[in-house]
């Protein structure tokens, strides 16, 4: 998770389709969880978080072997996608779904930063 920060920063369409997004998302794999927050489409800070949670805007929640099927290289039908997560009920997405629904696509493409890195 510690890679998302570089790799999101370095890619500069990535950040130009971000360029409006300022908010704070709790990223949940299996047990784990992580604070991710985003100023103008770059990657501010991830931080893990532990039992008490920080504040965050939506949280995108997933079991670890959910979230390892996405972020293989070349990932199954199911697991290409967030909204096909969400479909198969394998991704909870919870909150104000206003910054995540209006920068749909910005969301996407940060999260498939990490495949064939992390499954």
């Amino acid at each position: 998770m510690e890679q998302l920060a570089s790799l999101v920063n370095a890619n500069k369409r990535l950040v130009w389709r971000g360029r409006y997004v300022d908010t704070a998302f709790l990223l949940e794999v299996g047990d784990e969880a992580w604070l991710v927050k985003i100023s103008a489409g770059r990657v501010a800070s991830v931080t893990r978080v532990g039992a008490v949670r920080p504040s965050w805007t939506f949280a995108l929640r997933a079991a670890r072997e959910h979230w390892q099927l996405f972020w293989q290289a070349d990932p199954k039908p199911g697991y290409q996608d967030l909204l096909a997560m969400v479909k198969k009920r394998t991704l909870s997405v919870e909150g104000d779904l206003y910054p995540f629904m209006s920068n749909l696509l910005y969301f996407k493409e940060l999260m498939a930063s990490l495949r064939g890195r992390l499954a």
